[in-house]
């Protein structure tokens, strides 16, 4: 079972997206843990601080390093785990991508430290294995990140999803397994759909056949493999 641990000061962000879908089965037939820590759990103080004012000055606050090392430590005290990951998510860090996702999922732990504020304090990377950015843009916090990591790690799971749609959508590129996956054009019913009078968007015949191997040829045909 591969467990997943969140460091974050909003741990109710995660409450109804981990209660849904393939990610709350997958922790029912426990082939996935996943355990959201609150960081305020980890202060010293009265007031459950976890941030102060940047030395130099600046504009906003950044998070201390004293509360995430001492949950971190905590975390990897609770679980002897000789395969876990501590990851931190920066926009400075290493894109995330289908390779690092594979990567990953060999691991049966992984740490997730979630920022928030004007940004963490640099030293928190001495203990973390791994800064990770899944775009070139900002956010408020390493919340959805953390998400994204867990439900793109836990798909290539065994058991999380059907092998043969996993095998499918995430095959070997290049000789070497899980460095991207395929993606193709799907179409459902209505075989026509009419957005308007005089306008009628179809389906493509061939998917309407029943000839498999045509199917393929034509999927194989339009698909694009994006790899990492």
């Amino acid at each position: 079972m591969m467990r997943f641990d969140i460091i974050t000061i909003f741990p109710e962000i995660f409450d109804s997206y981990f209660k849904e879908s393939l990610i709350f089965r997958a922790q029912k037939k426990k082939l996935i843990q996943i355990k959201v820590h609150n960081l305020r759990d980890y202060t010293n103080n009265r007031h459950q601080v976890v941030d102060d004012r940047p030395f130099g000055g600046g504009f906003g606050m950044v998070m201390k390093i004293e509360p995430i090392f001492k949950a971190v430590k905590s975390i990897k005290s609770r679980v002897k785990s000789q395969e876990s990951r501590v990851i931190l998510f920066t926009p400075r860090g290493r894109k995330f991508n289908q390779k690092t996702a594979y990567q990953l999922s060999k691991n049966d732990q992984l740490i997730l430290i979630c920022g928030r504020y004007e940004g963490i304090d640099e030293r928190v990377a001495k203990i973390a294995d791994m800064e990770v950015s899944i775009g070139d843009y900002d956010l408020m916090g390493g919340e959805l990140p953390a998400m994204i990591v867990i439900e793109t790690v836990s798909r290539l799971i065994p058991g999380v999803i059907k092998s043969q749609l996993l095998k499918e959508r995430i095959p070997s590129v290049r000789g070497r397994a899980g460095r991207g996956f395929i993606e193709y054009p799907q179409y459902t019913r209505p075989e026509v759909f009419s957005p308007k009078k005089g306008v009628s968007w179809k389906a493509p015949k061939i998917l309407l056949s029943g000839d498999h191997k045509k199917i393929q040829e034509w999927r194989k045909k339009h698909q694009k493999i994006i790899s990492s």
